[in-house]
């Protein structure tokens, strides 16, 4: 996965990706990343394009709730080249269907707060800004 270009110092992916200093250093000592980070002149880390691209997908599964320890295993699962094809379909599989869970329940959230919104958005409306009992309609 690594290119030939020029590399990207610890700041640039940092700022690419949206990552911190501090997150970078810990997905390299989690072993997230494909392949070790390469040093430069003086020990600093350098970074390829290959590494923002892998980055850019760790950052999504972990947005999407996936934890660490699945994210490692796909890693590893990517390392290790063609043949484990069926591991990582599943571990995908496994996650969107905690993802469609996590997005069903969402709706059913924002359900509720559509109706919420809608009988508040009436009240006002209506001009009703006592409501007949002390407390405000929950």
């Amino acid at each position: 996965m690594r290119d030939v270009t020029p590399g990207l110092s610890i700041g640039q992916v940092a700022e690419r990706t949206g990552l911190s200093v501090h997150a970078l250093r810990f997905y390299e000592r989690e072993g997230i990343l494909i392949d070790p980070v390469r040093r430069g002149p003086g020990g600093r880390r350098v970074y390829g394009e290959g590494d923002v691209e892998w980055l850019t997908l760790c950052i999504v599964l972990r947005a999407s709730g996936m934890p660490l320890p699945d994210i490692r295993r796909y890693t590893e699962f990517v390392r290790q080249g063609t043949g484990n094809e069926e591991e990582r379909l599943a571990l995908l599989r496994l996650h969107r269907e905690r993802v469609t869970a996590q997005i069903d329940g969402l709706s059913r959230c924002m359900d509720l707060i559509n109706h919420k919104v809608g009988v508040y958005e009436d009240l006002l409306d209506q001009g009703a800004t006592d409501h007949p009992c002390s407390a405000p309609p929950s």
